[in-house]
């Protein structure tokens, strides 16, 4: 059985999510919380929250062991880009980008 949690809307890039992914995906749950513990990167803190929120949809069903999930799958897809602008010299403006991502978590009982 598989069990997923989903943030939509984070205000990161998704470039910037995919890294911290990297580190994590197909890890046991224990594991990758304690790697993600001491990373000092934002997506990190953001990554923690959003498995623990999994491992908690996974524990409201009974005969589930949390402590045999495995992370199986994390991806990040960039969400809507919200876009500004910054005045520059002779009166000139640039556009700014401020990327989204959408998150999704997908926790699996290990088949070992």
């Amino acid at each position: 059985m598989e069990f997923r949690a989903v943030l939509r809307y984070a205000r990161m890039s998704p470039q910037k999510v995919r890294t911290v992914i990297d580190t994590v995906k197909g890890e046991q749950v224990e594991d990758g919380l304690n790697k993600l513990k001491f990373m000092p990167q934002k997506a990190a803190g953001i990554l923690e929250k959003l498995i623990r929120s999994a491992l908690a949809n996974a524990d409201q069903y009974p005969g589930v062991d949390v402590d045999s999930l495995v992370i199986r799958n994390i991806f990040a897809d960039q969400g809507p880009t919200l876009k500004r602008f910054r005045a520059r010299a002779r009166g000139r403006g640039t556009r700014i980008l401020k990327r989204t991502s959408h998150i999704t978590v997908i926790l699996t009982e290990d088949s070992v």
